[in-house]
This record gives structure tokens, sequence and C-alpha cells, in this order.
């Protein structure tokens, strides 16, 4: 859909914009949208900002870059225990922009709006100095007071993962080209999956209501579970202890790592998994996992909540195999 004339920024969101936008974005014609919560509810407000070479490759499939960026920020109102309510855009296209990947791009954000049931109701569009990012800020809500933080860990709580670790880790390896023996002879079928859950990864929404009724604190795993499970026992003033053996992975990846043993660290400290990761007061633990059962998602208790190490002020996690004990140095992911 190449033309010699570029489209105006009026014109193109009267053409891709506007025909996926939801009720309270009035069809893209007005300076600001409209959003009203349920009676009794708080608005939950969270943005992330995806970019070209850093958070998505620039050959990835634009609907699945349109995709993802919704997708991440779901993820931490899932997390929050928040049902999604809609969201803004904030898109810089590269100078040389094609209106073939913008409209992908767009078909693709409005698939997911809908499929999320997360409209998009406003937004920018501008163009880069250099490489294309995004920025998606989305709304959610939960009743009043219940938002769930992730800085609510106690001492003795359960340690809980949903869903499978480190796949999307791999993924982003083999979209990157990498050389390394596991992926020169690795199946088409476990190419194809782990792939897959990086350029889709899928936000636990469905875990938003168990997650307000049975955890104490939870955050979504973006960075690394290593690196995020620090983050938690941090804000929360205690430390945990991880058996490595109850990580829940995929076919693919427990194939993988079982047969190259130096992809185990991969798998707790590489990001994109977007799973959530919370503690649960014991005595509710059996209650959770049948709640998130009845949803699909699997849940699984990898630790547990313990003190802190007062003398030192410690509160790094430790991981637990059968060669031992361990703490991770390396963090999630910093981008400064």
């Amino acid at each position: 859909m190449d033309t010699d004339r570029r489209l105006s920024e009026d014109e193109l969101i009267a053409r891709y914009f506007a025909p996926i936008a939801g009720e309270g974005g009035f069809g893209m014609r007005d300076d600001a949208a409209a959003l009203t919560p349920g009676e009794g509810n708080d608005l939950v407000v969270t943005v992330d900002a995806i970019v070209a070479g850093v958070h998505f490759l620039p050959d990835d499939p634009p609907a699945a870059i349109a995709r993802k960026a919704l997708a991440v920020n779901l993820s931490d109102l899932a997390a929050k225990g928040a049902r999604p309510r809609g969201h803004v855009l904030s898109l810089a296209l590269e100078e040389g922009w094609r209106e073939d990947w913008l409209a992908a791009f767009t078909q693709g954000l409005g698939h997911a709006a809908r499929a999320f049931g997360c409209p998009l109701l406003g937004g920018d569009t501008v163009r880069a100095n250099g490489a294309y990012w995004l920025s998606i800020t989305a709304f959610g809500e939960v009743p009043h007071g219940e938002m769930v933080h992730r800085f609510t860990a106690r001492d003795g709580d359960v340690l809980c993962v949903s869903g499978t670790i480190g796949d999307a880790a791999l993924g982003l390896a083999l979209r990157s080209g990498v050389t390394e023996p596991w992926a020169l002879h690795i199946g088409i079928q476990s190419r194809v999956f782990l792939t897959d859950r990086f350029l889709h990864p899928q936000p636990r929404i469905a875990l938003a209501d168990i997650l307000r009724r049975r955890a104490r604190a939870a955050m979504d795993v973006s960075d690394g579970l290593a690196g995020d499970l620090a983050k938690m026992c941090k804000a929360s003033g205690v430390s945990a202890e991880v058996d490595l053996e109850k990580l829940p992975l995929s076919g693919a990846a427990r194939t993988l790592s079982g047969s190259h043993p130096q992809l185990r660290d991969r798998l707790v400290t590489g990001g994109d998994d977007y799973e959530i990761l919370c503690s649960v007061a014991p005595d509710d633990l059996d209650d959770f996992l049948n709640e998130c059962g009845q949803v699909g998602i699997a849940m699984t208790p990898i630790g547990y909540f313990r003190p802190r190490d007062f003398a030192q002020n410690d509160c790094s996690p430790i991981f637990s195999d059968a060669n031992g004990r361990k703490q991770y140095e390396k963090g999630s992911y910093s981008h400064f």
C-alpha cells in the first residue's frame, strides 16, 4: 500500500485508528477520551513503552508487535487484580514507514483490543528520529481499595507462579539467530512453540479476580523470574526460598534444559514471560490453586517467603536444587 504522497496525521488517524476506536474514544474526533469507572471502583493505570531492538525485533510481524504492546500492559493490570477498561497509544514511526506496515499493525491492535476487552480510546502519532517505538497506557478497575500490591508479601507466605517460565527467553534467542548448539538441533515444533511464546505473550486476565480474593502480593514476570522476585522481596522487606526443581517448565524448555544444563540459568533470568508471581497465605493455598485451575490457568507453588538477612539487610531470594543453594547476581533487565 505504498503511495507517492504521505498521509497527513489527521488522514492517518482517520484511516487506521478511528475504525478500531472503542466507546469513549469518540471516533478519534476529540482531544481527549472519557472513562467512567463502575460505581465503587478505583481506576488502575499502568504504562509500558516498547522500543525496536530492545523489546521486539525490527522484523517482527507488525500485528504481533501491536498485540504484545497491549498484552504487556494488561499483564500488569492482571497482577493488580484489575479488569481492563481501555487504553491509549503513543506511536513514533521511523523515517520511511510504510502504510502496509501500519495497516497490519492497527489490524493486530484492533483484534487484540477486542480479544482482551480493552478498547482503544485515543493517543498520539509522531515521527521518530531513530528506531520506532510505542507506548501504551492501559486503564483497569478494581473494587475500591482492593488493588493487589507487590510490597505486601509476608514471611511464611507460599510463593507461586502461573504458566511456564523461560519459554520467551529461548524464543527470543531463536528469533535473534543464536548459533548455540541447543538452537541448532531443536525440533521444528519446539522452535515454533518457543518463538510464539516470545511473539505472543498471554496476559493472565482471568486471574485478576482470584488474585484479589486470595493473593497477598502479586506482580507480573516481565524481566525474568529471579530479578522480579528480588523486586518483590525488597519491596516487601522479606526474602524467599525457591526450589528450582519445582519451576514449571514447558515440554520444550524441560527437554532443552535437560540436554543443555547451561540453559537453566537463562530460564530463571530471561524476560518476557508475562506470568504472574504471587504470595499466598498457606491456609488459602488449596482454594487458590483450585480457583486458578477452574479458569484454565496452571499455578505452581515454587517456594516460600522467609525473613530477610537482618544483619546484612539483604532481601535477595535464594534458589536451591540438588547442587546446592545460590543467589542470582543478575537482576532484572535495566534500561540504564
